[in-house]
């Protein structure tokens, strides 16, 4: 039974808070009649709860907590100045939106899900592949490269220290330690990483690590872009 338990709480069921993605008696009887005979049987990752499935089912993603990405920004972040230390911009410019062209939100900040930190962390913004993408701020480019689930990505460092990522590009027009100013083109909207289609994922950390996300909207439209 302890089993049993182990392994449908991998699959995401739980006694006091089921799995809202499809919980069915099916599933559990079959989980428990095959460890019953022993046999030796994979287990699927838990799929996106439903509410959120149906928005991302056309040009949305899944991302949660990359190892491999957060690891890399930190280096890389440790190995480029400080953007900070440059002097203002003159005329001092408002912020930008990141598309210059219609758009779609696919997935909003903030929606629910089996992410580590229990929501979406940016929002997304559904466009043709090749889509020009642009800096919302000036800054610094601390990673610009492959960046696992966020697939080719420009991860900026902004003036007031927050940081901007760009994420599911098909291709960066940046490199790493450049500097750049708002309004900048950083390179194309795509599907890359872990997309189900073609948008660009913007998503603003307050400070360097996963988890620290804002409302991307709330944050561009205290700057003067509105994004919605």
């Amino acid at each position: 039974m302890a089993a049993v338990a182990s392994v449908l709480a991998f699959m995401g069921y739980d006694i006091d808070s089921p799995r809202e993605a499809g919980t069915t008696r099916r599933d559990v009887l079959s989980v428990a009649a095959v460890l019953l005979a022993g046999g030796a049987f994979t287990v699927a990752a838990p799929a996106a709860p439903a509410a959120h499935a149906a928005e991302e089912s056309d040009g949305g993603c899944g991302l949660g907590y990359d190892e491999e990405f957060e690891e890399a920004l930190a280096e890389a972040d440790e190995a480029t100045p400080e953007s900070r230390a440059l002097a203002p911009e003159k005329p001092r410019r408002k912020f930008a939106l990141p598309l210059r062209r219609g758009f779609r939100v696919s997935a909003r900040y903030g929606v629910r899900g089996n992410w580590i930190a229990g929501h979406h962390t940016g929002i997304d913004l559904a466009v043709p592949t090749g889509t020009p993408v642009h800096a919302v701020g000036a800054g610094t480019v601390v990673l610009a490269r492959w960046s696992g689930a966020y697939g080719k990505a420009v991860t900026v460092r902004l003036r007031d220290g927050h940081y901007a990522v760009y994420g599911h590009l098909s291709r960066i027009s940046v490199r790493q330690g450049a500097r750049i100013g708002t309004g900048d083109r950083l390179g194309s909207s795509g599907a890359t990483g872990r997309a189900t289609g073609p948008h660009l994922h913007l998503e603003i950390r307050s400070r360097r690590g996963y988890g620290s996300d804002i409302n991307p909207v709330r944050y561009l439209a205290k700057r003067g872009a509105r994004l919605l």
